[in-house]
């Protein structure tokens, strides 16, 4: 079985519950739930669509702070943002709006629009969006291509905990998340990427294109 990310071949396997199985990549540190056990992209809408998110939920933007306060730090004024898998109630985008920013999104479910991988930006937030990927590696690399020189990828995920605390862990209960990444996983794609890495708080990555 080759890994979901860097596609190496050294993978075991790592864990199995009622739903599915999982295996860990040595090479990069993914854990991932085998292809077999991915709900196709109907179940995935079913399950996207009873999401209540939305902009006037002042919670929800106390927790897509988490993300945006530590991101304003690198990047410019007035700078061109997308907001990828922005969800059925695009919410950050329209946070970096209200503070002088130009925004895209994009969303297979929601906004499914290829035309912002033809543009440029200063940065790219991939909120509780990637462990979602069932192809982390290829959405990863186009993104990055659309990004600018000295411009930020920041990532909201909660990180893969240690051995055993895994089988037990909320995270795997989502059926939709199928890629699961720890500190080690974000180095090793820093190093592919030839990205600066930072880790400003907790679930938190920015990657900084050199």
């Amino acid at each position: 079985m080759r890994c979901r990310l860097c596609n190496s071949v050294k993978t075991v396997p790592f864990y199995t519950d009622h739903n599915r199985s999982y295996s860990k990549c040595v090479n990069c540190g993914l854990i991932f739930a085998l292809p077999d056990s991915h709900l196709s992209p109907d179940e995935e809408k079913k399950r996207y669509d009873l999401h209540t998110n939305s902009p006037e939920d002042q919670n929800y933007r106390n927790f897509l702070n988490r993300i945006y306060c530590p991101l304003i730090n690198y990047i410019p004024e007035n700078a061109m943002g997308l907001d990828f898998g922005s969800g059925p109630g695009p919410t950050l985008s329209l946070m970096f709006e209200e503070n002088g920013y130009t925004m895209d999104i994009f969303d297979p479910f929601y906004a499914n629009n290829d035309l912002v991988f033809q543009k440029k930006y200063n940065f790219i937030t991939l909120t509780e969006v990637i462990e979602h990927l069932h192809n982390p590696i290829f959405e990863i690399n186009r993104l990055w291509k659309c990004l600018n020189t000295g411009g930020v990828m920041g990532i909201m995920t909660k990180f893969a905990p240690e051995g055993k605390r895994f089988y037990n862990w909320h995270y795997i209960r989502d059926l939709t998340h199928v890629c699961f990444y720890s500190e080690k996983t974000f180095n090793w794609l820093a190093g592919k990427l030839n990205a600066n890495v930072i880790y400003p708080s907790k679930d938190i990555v920015l990657f900084i294109k050199k």
